[in-house]
């Protein structure tokens, strides 16, 4: 990966992992960016997974090709870009440790020393000087840690965005930006809107061409495309006109008004219709499509006086991501006493600007003439809302 003739990558592709942080399906792996700012001094930015401590020193060597590092910048604590920070101390023993208070604290948790003759603490607004080029830090509370900083350099017009800006996937993974974007945003940071609002605000006011991020691929042309997609996810806005159902089924009946529900969408005109069976898809998947697009349905049984655990489990993935400001409609099914659709009400009546259909569907085991009528009408209001 080429950035600049004096900013170079020296970060590594990790294709063996299965589950990033233990639950995130990552079929073409994760990149671990780290990157090496040669000047007059030179400063190294953040370190790899503990796996890939090697070849990260062995990448970082040859790019300072006999020279040694003046300061290593943590932009981030979380181990996959921090657990090679002691290797790093210790193969470059003159070289100062440049963070936030924040970060030194979690370094004494993570590895057992801070680095108290090393430190260079840096807040908003502090800059670094390396020569021809200056570092200046902007802090990033809950972006999505609270020790969070990310950097500006100003000469090359550089923004080294911590977590932001990330996806999964390996950098040189050849497969849609947006997709795997939009699912490591929602699924990693979709909590803190508010706090990605307010690091757009403060980037707004920087001439950035290029965007250095510590996953994923380093972004140089359409700026405007990415960061209006983080505005819109960080806004919780829609960001594709459609309409989600992600549901539960037992025997297949609720399945089956599904099927319906999603012929009559298609035959009303909406634009987009996802379905998502919650038992067997990714449920980051199923999540992502949510925020996406503006409507959603939820269709479930009832099930130990409770709903379904799936689609238990997937309003929680909601709503403690802030879910908000969508149209959405429910499906309950149950043979003697329903009332999936009161539970999915309560679950949701914490989340801003919820707009419910009319029409709440009732299947009792099976669809009838009364259920059918009932799928129709809340297509036409789907389709027409």
């Amino acid at each position: 990966m080429i950035i600049s003739d004096n900013i170079k990558y020296i970060g590594v592709n990790d294709r063996e992992i299965d589950l990033f942080e233990g639950q995130y399906i990552v079929p073409n792996g994760m990149a671990y960016n780290s990157y090496a700012i040669l000047d007059e001094k030179i400063a190294i930015m953040d370190t790899v997974d503990v796996h890939f401590t090697d070849a990260w020193l062995d990448n970082l060597a040859q790019a300072l090709d006999g020279r040694s590092p003046d300061y290593l910048v943590v932009h981030h604590m979380e181990p996959d870009h921090s657990a090679s920070i002691a290797r790093f101390a210790n193969a470059y023993p003159a070289a100062k440790i440049v963070a936030s208070s924040k970060a030194f604290v979690m370094m004494k948790n993570f590895y057992g020393t801070d680095f108290a003759d090393r430190q260079l603490v840096v807040g908003e607004g502090d800059t670094l000087a390396l020569g021809n080029h200056t570092l200046t830090f902007v802090t990033a509370p809950m972006v999505h840690w609270p020790e969070v900083i990310v950097s500006y350099e100003s000469t090359e017009k550089v923004l080294f965005s911590a977590d932001a800006f990330g996806k999964f996937g390996t950098w040189d993974a050849d497969e849609d930006w947006a997709c795997e974007a939009r699912r490591y945003y929602i699924g990693i940071v979709g909590k803190y809107g508010a706090q990605v609002q307010a690091l757009l605000k403060k980037a707004a006011a920087l001439d950035i061409q290029t965007i250095c991020p510590l996953h994923g691929p380093v972004l140089t042309e359409n700026l405007g495309y990415y960061i209006g997609l983080y505005n819109t996810w960080s806004s919780y806005g829609t960001e594709s006109d459609g309409v989600v159902i992600a549901y539960t089924s037992i025997y297949g009946n609720t399945k089956k008004a599904v099927e319906r529900l999603a012929e009559l969408l298609r035959a009303g005109g909406c634009p987009k219709v996802t379905v998502n069976d919650l038992a067997r898809c990714d449920m980051a998947e199923a999540v992502e499509d949510a925020f996406r697009y503006g409507k959603i349905v939820l269709a479930t049984t009832t099930y130990n006086a409770d709903i379904f655990p799936f689609m238990r489990e997937f309003i929680h993935h909601l709503t403690e991501r802030n879910f908000q400001n969508k149209t959405v409609g429910l499906i309950e099914n149950g043979s003697w006493a329903p009332m999936a659709a009161k539970v999915m009400r309560t679950m949701l009546e914490k989340s801003k600007n919820l707009v419910f259909t009319d029409t709440t569907v009732k299947i009792t085991s099976a669809l009838n003439a009364e259920s059918e009528a009932q799928l129709e009408s809340l297509a036409k209001e789907l389709c027409q809302a």
